[in-house]
């Protein structure tokens, strides 16, 4: 595998990518999260230059530094050649499987690979499977900020409130790896009167919306549309796709982001968490 690090090849690529949209998404969020100062440590592999036939995205390995912890050691894939991805999986180091990482992929034969090698190794794999939603321009939010709340970025000090209400939270590492995101990647919150964070949404390492929340008092009232608006505005001026992942049947969250102009995009957006049985 050969890693990219030249702008201009990461710069073909991700005009490459973008032809194969919404299939690319996971892995073009994450292409361009790196061409523009790579504020998450990940790297971009291809498996032959110009031509390729797989491109994987992973955490630097000298950034792994838990072999337990798959929320920061997140891997995408995009291929054009099913057989080189299973070769890859199977017969080189691009995949270190004796780590646990998460893996996300828009292609069903990417699924079926993962587990196929994950159950030859004796791995427990996880799969989650989400609608992906994509806003081709920034979300139009229904309402204004309403008075007593102000727009702000998330701040480090909200991290355990955030963990609290995360399902995949409310552990060290998950509060860890919430922490890093707030620090390096863009992030937006609605301030309740006290400072206190009453909704919010974060930027991932592969450039997608996600670990939104809103607190139960204050549902309802379009607040989650205000946060993916001024989101969206920024990741717009900076050429990147709009676009999150939510679970099929969440339809609060469904109903809220197709609300400000989110579309839904055909296949399934995976998760796959493979860690030791």
């Amino acid at each position: 595998m050969l890693i990219l690090k030249c702008p201009g090849q990461l710069q073909f690529l991700e005009e490459t990518l973008r032809k194969s949209l919404p299939a690319t998404l996971p892995v073009l969020g994450t292409v361009m999260t790196v061409a523009q100062g790579n504020p998450a440590a990940h790297e971009v592999l291809v498996d032959s230059w110009p031509h390729f036939g797989v491109v994987l995205t992973r955490l630097r390995p000298e950034e792994q530094r838990d072999p337990g912890d798959f929320y920061t050691n997140q891997l995408t894939v995009y291929y054009r050649d099913e057989g080189a991805w299973r070769a890859l999986l199977g017969g080189t180091e691009a995949v270190d499987w004796s780590r646990a990482f998460q893996m996300h992929g828009m292609q069903e034969g990417m699924y079926e690979a993962t587990r196929e090698a994950a159950d030859a190794k004796g791995l427990r794999l996880e799969t989650y499977r989400y609608q992906a939603l994509l806003s081709p321009r920034p979300p139009q939010p229904r309402v204004p900020v309403p008075p007593g709340l102000r727009l702000a970025p998330v701040s480090p000090s909200h991290v355990p409130l955030l963990n609290a209400t995360w399902s995949f939270g409310g552990n060290a590492r998950s509060r860890q790896f919430l922490l890093g995101l707030v620090r390096a990647l863009p992030s937006a919150c609605l301030l309740g009167p006290r400072g206190r964070p009453v909704s919010w949404s974060l930027l991932d390492p592969l450039g997608s919306l996600s670990h939104g929340y809103t607190l139960p008092a204050w549902r309802g009232q379009g607040l989650s549309g205000v946060i993916l608006g001024a989101l969206g505005q920024g990741l717009h001026a900076h050429g990147f796709p709009i676009y999150c992942g939510v679970l099929p049947h969440n339809t609060p969250s469904q109903r809220a982001v197709r609300s400000v102009g989110f579309l839904p995009q055909p296949g399934t957006f995976y998760t796959l968490v493979v860690t030791p049985q």
